[in-house]
C-alpha cells in the first residue's frame, strides 16, 4: 500500500481491535463475515476479502492477514485515494458496531425479522391491540417497545410463566402510562430476562423507551427472539436427539452442547444420512448458498411432500438469492413460518440463518422416535431438578456481572479451564485476581488445575495480593483445583454459590461494618422478618421454613418495599398447588418490577430453598433500605 493510504492502514487497525475483544489477535470468520456485511459492502467483497485472509480456512484470522486482504480487496477494487470508500465502511462499522463517535446504525434486515416474528408469535392477544401489528420496514418496533407490554408478553412466549402479567402496568381508558408505569414494566421485563438467560448488559428503561441506540435494543431483542426459537431444542422436548450423540460419546457429554451446537450436528446428520458429503461449521458462509438447505429438507420431508422438493431441486436454480427464495418457499411447505428473506440466507447473516435452522427444526426435526428401552436409557439420568435451577440460577447471575465478552452455556463445563471462575471472582471483588499469576490458555490439565487452585486460595482468603481484608473466607473443606477442573457438580455449586451469597449481601455487609458485628443468615432474616410484620405478615422460623410455600411472606416482604403499588387482590390465602404457585410468581415478578435482580423460580419458593429465599430476601432489603 503507497505512503498515502497510511491513515487507512490506522483505522483498520482500530477495527481489527475492535472486533477482537478478548485481545487474542485473532478475528472469527463469521464474526468478520457479519461485521463486513452490516457495514454495507458487497457480498461479493465480502468473500473476497475472507478468502484472501483466511487462506489456510481454519476459521481464524490474524490481524497481518486481515490488513492484507483489505489491501488487497481495495486494489482489487478500484479505490485510490487517502481513505477509499471500503476504508470509509469500516470506520462506519467502527461506529456502528462500537457506539463510537455518536452515530449509530443497525441492520433494517434484522429489525424487520424480529417484527414479523413478534407478530406472529404475538398475534390475537387482546391485550396488545394498542401496539400490534408492529409496521415493517420501518422503526415501528422501537415506538411498539417503549411501555414495555409488548416484552413482557413476549417474555412468556420464550417460557411460560417466566413473567406474572399481572404485576405489568396496563393503560386505562386510553390515558397513557405514566413513565413511573413505564420504567416499572421495563424494570420487570429486563429483570426477568435476566432470570431466563438473557445477558443485559447497558441497557436500562431509558435505553428502551426512548431509543437512542437502536443497536442496544436490538441486541436484547435479539437474545430473546433467538431464545424463544431455541426454548425446545434439549433432550427433555425433543428425546429423539439421542440420534446425534457420536460414537464414544456420553449422554453427559451431550448434555453440555448449547443449542447453537446442537443444530449444527443436526444439520450434518442429515446431511450424512442422505449420503452427502457437504458438512457446515457456521451458519453464515457454509449455508449461504443454500445447498445444504436442499439436501436437509429433502431428507427430512416427509411423504409426497419429499417428492415434490426434490422435483424442484434448490441446487438447480442459479444465483444464491434465488436459491435462498427456493428455500424459503420449501420450508413453508414443511409447515415452516420463516420470518427471513433471501438477502438475509445468500448474505450469509449468521443470526438469521440460524432463526432458518431453528424453525426447520421446530417444525420437522425429521428423527426417528425413540422406543421403549431407549426411552429407559434417557430417562434413566440423573433428574436433579432443585440442582438444575440452581445451576441456571449461579449461571444467569453470573453471566449478568458486566464482564466483558464473558458468557457461559454450562456452569460446569464454563469453569473447566479456571478463566470462567476467575473471571467471576474479580467481578464480584475487583483487583483480587492478580492476573499475573494466571494461566490465560490453558490447554493441559495441569494449567487448569492450577488456575482452580488459585481461584480455591481466593475464596479462601490466602491468595490475596492485597492488604485489606475483604471478607472472602469461604469454607471449602476438601474441595480442590482437580474436582472443578472435572467439572464435580457438588464442588463447583458450592463454589459458586459462595460467590453469589457473598455478592448478594456484600451491600448489606457494608452496614454491620461499623459495629463489627459478623452478618449471618439468621440477622438477614431478622431484617427480613421485620420488614414482613411491618405489613401484617407472618415471620419466617428459617429461610427453609416449610411456612413459607404458600409465597405469602414473599409477597408481605416485597409489598414492604412499596405497599401503595402492591395489589393485594393478587395474593390468595386458598391452599392449593396453583394459588401458591400464582402467590409465588406475583412476589417475584413485583421484586424484578422494582428493580430487584433475582434469580429464583417459583418452585424455588413452593419448595423451600433456603439458599435462593435467602439471596431473594437479601435483594428486597437492599431495594427498600436504597442501596
Amino acid at each position: 500500500m503507497a505512503e498515502s493510504h497510511g491513515s487507512d492502514a490506522v483505522t483498520l487497525k482500530q477495527v481489527f481491535k475492535k472486533i477482537d475483544k478478548d485481545g487474542s489477535g485473532h478475528l472469527d470468520t463469521d464474526e468478520l463475515r457479519q461485521a463486513l456485511i452490516e457495514a454495507n459492502i458487497s457480498d461479493d467483497v465480502v468473500d473476497q476479502i475472507l478468502a484472501e485472509a483466511d487462506v489456510d480456512n481454519d476459521g481464524s484470522i490474524t490481524e497481518k492477514e486481515f490488513l492484507a486482504a483489505m489491501r488487497k480487496a481495495n486494489e482489487k477494487n478500484g479505490k485510490v485515494g487517502e481513505l477509499s470508500t471500503l476504508v470509509k465502511a469500516q470506520a462506519k462499522l467502527l461506529q456502528v458496531s462500537f457506539q463510537s463517535g455518536g452515530v449509530h446504525t443497525y441492520s433494517t434486515e434484522e429489525l424487520n425479522a424480529f417484527s414479523e416474528h413478534i407478530n406472529a408469535v404475538l398475534e390475537g392477544d387482546s391485550q396488545l391491540q394498542h401496539v400490534l401489528p408492529i409496521t415493517l420496514d420501518g422503526e415501528d418496533l422501537f415506538n411498539k417497545v417503549s411501555d414495555g407490554l409488548l416484552l413482557g408478553k413476549f417474555v412468556n412466549k420464550i417460557k411460560a410463566d417466566a413473567l406474572d402479567t399481572r404485576a405489568l402496568n396496563y393503560p386505562k381508558k386510553g390515558k397513557p402510562l405514566s413513565l413511573f408505569k413505564i420504567n416499572e414494566n421495563l424494570n420487570l421485563v429486563i429483570n426477568s430476562t435476566r432470570s431466563l438467560g438473557v445477558q443485559v448488559h447497558n441497557v436500562g428503561c431509558g435505553d428502551i423507551n426512548k431509543v437512542q441506540n437502536p443497536s442496544l435494543v436490538l441486541g436484547l431483542l435479539w437474545q430473546m427472539v433467538k431464545m424463544h426459537l431455541l426454548s425446545d431444542i434439549n433432550l427433555k422436548a425433543h428425546p429423539e436427539l439421542i440420534r446425534l450423540l457420536k460414537e464414544g460419546e456420553t449422554m453427559e457429554d451431550f448434555l453440555k452442547l448449547s443449542a447453537e451446537e446442537i443444530l449444527k450436528r443436526w444439520m450434518n446428520y442429515h446431511l450424512a444420512e442422505a449420503g452427502s458429503d457437504k458438512r457446515i461449521e457456521n451458519f453464515s458462509g457454509h449455508v449461504k448458498d443454500s445447498g445444504a438447505y436442499a439436501i436437509v429438507m429433502e431428507q427430512i420431508a416427509p411423504g409426497n411432500l419429499k417428492k415434490s422438493v426434490a422435483k424442484e431441486r434448490i441446487t438447480n436454480v442459479s444465483g444464491n438469492p434465488k436459491r435462498a427464495a427456493q428455500a424459503i418457499d420449501h420450508a413453508q411447505k414443511l409447515g415452516c413460518k420463516p420470518f427471513v428473506k433471501p438477502r438475509d440466507i445468500s448474505s450469509g447473516n449468521p443470526k438469521l440463518n440460524l432463526a432458518f435452522v431453528a424453525d426447520l427444526f421446530n417444525h420437522c426435526p425429521g428423527l426417528e422416535q425413540l422406543d421403549e428401552e431407549e426411552a429407559k436409557d434417557l430417562f434413566g439420568l440423573d433428574d436433579d431438578a432443585q440442582g438444575e435451577r440452581e445451576e441456571l440460577a449461579f449461571r444467569c447471575w453470573a453471566n449478568n456481572l458486566g464482564i466483558e465478552d464473558f458468557f457461559i452455556n454450562n456452569l460446569f463445563d464454563s469453569c473447566a479451564d479456571g478463566l470462567s471462575l476467575l473471571k467471576v471472582i474479580d467481578a464480584v471483588e475487583p483487583g483480587l485476581v492478580n492476573w499475573k499469576k494466571v494461566q490465560k490458555k490453558p490447554k493441559m490439565v495441569f494449567h487448569k488445575n492450577s488456575n482452580h487452585t488459585y481461584a480455591l486460595s481466593l475464596l479462601k482468603g490466602i491468595g490475596s495480593d492485597k492488604n485489606t481484608d475483604i471478607g472472602i473466607k469461604f469454607s471449602l473443606v476438601g474441595i480442590g483445583g482437580k474436582n472443578i477442573t472435572d467439572g464435580d457438580k457438588k464442588y463447583v455449586l458450592s463454589c459458586i454459590w459462595q460467590l453469589y451469597r457473598y455478592h448478594s449481601v456484600k451491600f448489606l455487609a457494608q452496614l454491620r461494618a461499623n459495629s463489627g458485628e459478623k452478618l449471618t443468615d439468621q440477622l438477614i432474616l431478622q431484617w427480613a422478618n421485620a420488614m414482613v410484620e411491618g405489613v401484617g405478615g407472618k415471620p419466617m422460623k428459617s429461610f427453609s421454613d416449610s411456612a413459607g410455600a404458600d409465597g405469602i411472606w414473599a409477597c408481605n416482604l416485597v409489598k414492604s418495599i412499596d405497599p401503595e403499588v402492591f395489589d393485594d387482590e393478587f395474593v390468595s390465602t386458598e391452599n392449593t398447588p396453583e394459588s401458591k404457585r400464582l402467590n409465588t410468581r406475583y412476589a417475584i415478578s413485583v421484586a424484578r418490577r422494582h428493580g430487584c435482580m433475582v434469580f429464583l423460580l417459583p418452585d424455588d419458593i413452593l419448595e423451600c430453598n433456603k439458599k435462593l429465599v435467602l439471596t431473594f430476601a437479601a435483594a428486597v432489603i437492599k431495594k427498600a433500605r436504597g442501596l
